[in-house]
């Protein structure tokens, strides 16, 4: 999944999606609940990674007051915040799919951009043209979904997320994901959480603004 989106967003900046505000700001905000629900997703399983992922990043969540008691039920990583993830991991797909109506409706109120930037009349339908390719890529990708959900044939877990929690024992090295790579970066740069908390925020503002 990320992997398409990465790629889709990649063909927004080729095709300068910033000049359609509404659909390149709906889409960042598609992806943000996207990474929220992947992290939520990846703590679920409760392994050794899974446990100390999600401490590095409510600690680091902790320059904001709060906030970590409320998400995790308490000042540590514990059996609530088990309980809030697998709500939150419940309900934000499916806020995230009403975002994805929302987007693709503002895509087809303003139409699409091109990497060569002039306009023309001639227009592609959405249907039956754009449908039947959008509906044909849908089908590929839930195919090879339900075969990976079945059968694990891409391992894609860290080995040691195949270890049952212990508090006592910290992994030896704790790596994101490779799709949160970008930001893992800007944190592992900034010597202070807080300092690289706020440029991930500014980054993802000026982001928004520049459209």
């Amino acid at each position: 999944v990320f992997f398409l989106t990465y790629l889709h967003i990649l063909r927004g900046l080729n095709y300068s999606y910033l000049y359609l505000p509404l659909s390149w700001i709906s889409g960042l905000i598609i992806f943000a609940l996207f990474i929220v629900t992947a992290f939520i997703g990846y703590v679920l399983p409760w392994g050794q990674m899974s446990y100390w992922g999600a401490t590095v990043i409510t600690n680091l969540l902790s320059s904001i007051p709060l906030l970590v008691v409320w998400l995790c039920g308490g000042y540590t990583v514990s059996d609530p915040t088990i309980k809030r993830f697998f709500v939150l991991h419940f309900i934000l797909p499916f806020v995230a799919l009403c975002i994805v109506f929302i987007h693709i409706f503002f895509l087809h109120l303003h139409g699409s951009t091109n990497p060569l930037g002039y306009d023309t009349a001639f227009k592609i339908p959405f249907y039956p043209n754009l449908l039947t390719l959008d509906v044909k890529g849908f089908n590929n990708i839930f195919i090879l979904f339900i075969i990976q959900s079945l059968f694990g044939i891409i391992p894609l877990s860290h080995p040691d997320n195949a270890i049952m929690v212990n508090t006592y024992v910290t992994p030896i090295q704790i790596v994101p994901e490779w799709y949160f790579l970008p930001f893992y970066a800007i944190l592992k740069t900034i010597p202070s959480k807080t300092a690289g908390l706020l440029i991930c925020f500014r980054i993802i503002t000026i982001t928004i603004l520049t459209s």
